[in-house]
C-alpha cells in the first residue's frame, strides 16, 4: 500500500500541476473515442502500452477479456458496452488478449478448475474458441495457448456482435471493431485482419481491423 501511496503523491505533485487544465475539462465530462476490452492481468495496463490520456478510453478489465453473449442476464460487461456504445459513442471498440494469458493457459491445458466455481462458470463463455482451437494441431503447449488467445479474440468479438447497441452501430457504420494480441515479452501487437482471416502486425498495418465477419483461418 505504502508505494501505491508514494504513488499518488508523485501524480498530485507532478504529473496533475502539469494537467490541471486537462482534469478541469474531464471533471464534469468525458468523450472517450475507443472502449478498450482486455485482461485483468497485471502485466496488461491499456493505456500505458498506447499512451493514452485520462479520458481517451472506456475499459473493460476482467479475466480472459471476455465478453459474454447478450441475454437475458445482463452483467456489469454488458452494461459498460451498452454505455460505450449507445451513450458515449465511442468510435472504435478493441478487444485486446495477451501472451501467456492465464485464463487462455487455463482452458488450453484442460486445467482442473473444481477449486474455482466462478472462473470456470466465467471462462465458458470461451467455450466456441476452445472447440475451434482444439481442433487445429498444435506443435507444442505454448503455440496451442497462443492459438487460444487468438481464437478467444475473435470469439469475443463475435458476442459483441450479439449486443443490440453494437448491432445497430455497426449496421449504422457508426463504430468500428479491432482485435489485439499484445505480446508482453516483445512489447508488440498483432492485430486481426477480417477480410482475410490473419492477424498482422500493427504497426505495419495500422488500418487493418476486424469490422468484417471473416473468421480465422
Amino acid at each position: 500500500m505504502q508505494r501505491l501511496i508514494e504513488g499518488f503523491k508523485k501524480f498530485r505533485e507532478g504529473e496533475y500541476p502539469e494537467r490541471i487544465p486537462l482534469f478541469q475539462d474531464l471533471a464534469t465530462k468525458q468523450e472517450p473515442g475507443t472502449l478498450f476490452v482486455t485482461c485483468s492481468d497485471s502485466r496488461v495496463v491499456p493505456e500505458f502500452i498506447t499512451q493514452s490520456e485520462p479520458g481517451d478510453m472506456f475499459v473493460i478489465r476482467n479475466a480472459g477479456n471476455i465478453i459474454p453473449s447478450f441475454g437475458l442476464h445482463h452483467g456489469g460487461v454488458s452494461a459498460t458496452v451498452e454505455y460505450a456504445v449507445a451513450v458515449l459513442g465511442v468510435a472504435d471498440i478493441v478487444v485486446c488478449g495477451h501472451s501467456d494469458c492465464g485464463a487462455m493457459t487455463a482452458i488450453a491445458s484442460g486445467a482442473d478448475l473444481s477449486t474455482l466455481p466462478a472462473v470456470s462458470s466465467w471462462l465458458h463463455h470461451a467455450d466456441a474458441a476452445k472447440a475451434i482451437n482444439d481442433a487445429h494441431s498444435h506443435s507444442c503447449k505454448s503455440s496451442k495457448v497462443a492459438g487460444m488467445v487468438r481464437e478467444n479474440v475473435i470469439a469475443q468479438l463475435a458476442n459483441l456482435r450479439t449486443h443490440p447497441s453494437v448491432a445497430l452501430a455497426l449496421s449504422e457504420g457508426r463504430v468500428r471493431l479491432h482485435g489485439w494480441v499484445y505480446d508482453i515479452g516483445e512489447g508488440s501487437i498483432m492485430t486481426y485482419d477480417a477480410a482475410s482471416g490473419r492477424f498482422m502486425d500493427l504497426v505495419e498495418y495500422p488500418e487493418t481491423d476486424a469490422t468484417g465477419l471473416a473468421f480465422a483461418a
